[in-house]
């Protein structure tokens, strides 16, 4: 339609059962062209947020309750939920293992007092192994539902299996699976190959997600996921956790052969062969985009302060030279402390990202920075 002030058009939101849209509303909308206007939903306990659905072209972010859509027509569509098992206590979480394909959402923080830690995933449980991994490495029989931590965490998680492989919170996230919005916090995870904070194998989809804490391991060693697969993606997430093993370690990601993209290390990494401070190894098909790291690496063969060893692509990625104590790697380009605090060496780099004031955010975009002070974060985090 055209307005007193040139072209207008109408954008008309829905929502399935189980949830809403509170941003702008639902019902029928009328913006000027080429407007950008945000889009929130929020989902009734019990239920999760999947997607948006109708004309979906100029959404910023199908998968995103929170988002954007460009006003170049008029739109319809709808915001969709789905109901999970929800997840309060450790028993919960230790029965996942039993329907890999279902949907689950964390309803809680999950710690060192909540019912069945002492029983799963204590130092005493399972005779000192601690937490058993959800899943099977001998028969990849991974997660192919989806768990969504909404933005709880996961703490005091331990596990010391220093004889077995895919050690971490969960062994595998399979085609189609989907692990989003958790932390795992102040983890103490010890395996042998596979070795991480939340996913040993992916080749599905890690995103919004987090974790600290220390991590041993000899082969494929990191933070949040050890080996990221050919299919698998890793994006908006960070780690600071200690790692330590001997090939591919990696304060992110062990080995990549998927995507990492807008994320970030701040742990010290230390081992001998393919060792990098976001990512130990990446091949192939790999790709590593718009991340950096900060964390201490330390290591002997194939070393570098963002990845340590590389035959495949890394873009518009940075890492701090000074607290890092390496002046070379294998992918992406080396800062100082202060060129690493400025929003010039990322926006001109092309990252969606913004100045803001200290203590606040801006979740339109996916990076923000407080100017001069402070490295990037995501608008996401806690």
């Amino acid at each position: 339609m055209v307005g007193c002030d040139g072209v207008e058009y109408d954008l008309t939101i829905a929502s399935s059962a189980g949830g809403s849209v509170t941003d702008p509303g639902e019902g029928t909308f009328t913006r000027d062209e080429g407007a950008v206007v945000s889009l929130v939903a929020e989902a009734e306990e019990g239920y999760r947020f999947v997607k948006w659905t109708g004309d979906v072209g100029t959404i910023a972010n199908v998968n995103a309750a929170t988002t954007t859509i460009t006003m170049n027509g008029d739109y319809s569509i709808m915001a969709n939920f789905v109901q999970g098992q929800l997840i309060r206590t450790w028993y919960d979480l230790d029965a996942i293992r039993d329907n890999l394909g279902g949907s689950y959402i964390l309803m809680n923080d999950l710690d060192s007092t909540t019912a069945g830690y002492e029983e799963l995933a204590s130092p005493t449980a399972n005779d000192g192994k601690g937490w058993e991994p959800i899943g099977s490495f001998w028969s990849y029989y991974g997660l192919t539902g989806t768990f969504d931590g909404q933005g709880y965490e996961i703490r005091d998680l331990f596990i010391n299996r220093p004889d077995e492989g895919c050690v971490g919170l969960f062994v595998i996230v399979d085609e189609g699976g989907r692990i989003e919005n958790i932390g795992v916090v102040n983890a103490t995870v010890t395996g042998y190959a596979y070795v991480c904070g939340l996913v040993g194998g992916n080749a599905g989809t890690v995103s919004n997600s987090y974790s600290s804490g220390n991590v041993t391991g000899e082969e494929f060693v990191s933070g949040l996921v050890a080996f990221n697969g050919e299919v698998g993606t890793v994006s908006n997430s960070y780690s600071s956790a200690n790692v330590t093993g001997y090939e591919f370690v990696g304060g992110l990601v062990g080995g990549n052969e998927g995507i990492v993209s807008n994320s970030h290390s701040s742990g010290n990494v230390t081992g001998d062969l393919s060792v990098g401070g976001l990512v130990g190894g990446n091949a192939w098909d790999g790709t590593v985009s718009n991340s950096y790291s900060t964390g201490n690496v330390t290591g002997y063969s194939d070393v570098g302060g963002l990845v340590g060893w590389n035959e495949a692509t890394v873009s518009n990625s940075f890492w701090d030279v000074q607290t890092s104590g390496q002046t070379t790697s294998a992918g992406g380009t080396g800062k100082t402390t202060a060129e690493m605090k400025s929003i010039a060496t990322f926006s001109g780099a092309a990252w969606d990202i913004c100045a803001v004031a200290p203590g606040q955010t801006n979740p339109a975009y996916t990076w923000n920075i407080v100017d001069g002070q402070a490295y990037p974060f995501l608008s996401w985090q806690p």
